[in-house]
């Protein structure tokens, strides 16, 4: 009685064409049905200054730079009482 695996004399297994044996390195994914891989998405575009993805809401991104912004509207407030020689908030008309 032969092997499970020894199926190349049996009638219901299909044969390779010709009569050359084909390993599976002469068969391409295309020629065996197989899907191409799909394209790989390409990478977002990055901050000029960071590698980080520029995005809305709580992300580390617009941490720093609501960060940035906020020192210099600090330092903006320095400079306007160091010229004026008033407070900012007497010099904006907030406080009399």
């Amino acid at each position: 009685m032969s092997s499970p695996n020894s199926d190349a004399s049996h009638p219901d297994v299909p044969q390779a064409v010709g009569s050359q044996d084909v390993s599976p390195q002469d068969v391409s994914p295309q020629d065996a049905g197989a899907k191409p891989a799909p394209a790989k998405p390409e990478p977002p575009a990055t901050s000029a200054t960071t590698l980080d993805v520029p995005s809305f809401g709580w992300s580390g991104y617009a941490e720093r730079i609501n960060g940035r912004f906020a020192m210099v509207g600090f330092t903006a407030i320095l400079v306007i009482e160091a010229f004026s020689g008033e407070t900012f908030l007497h010099w904006a008309g907030l406080v009399p």
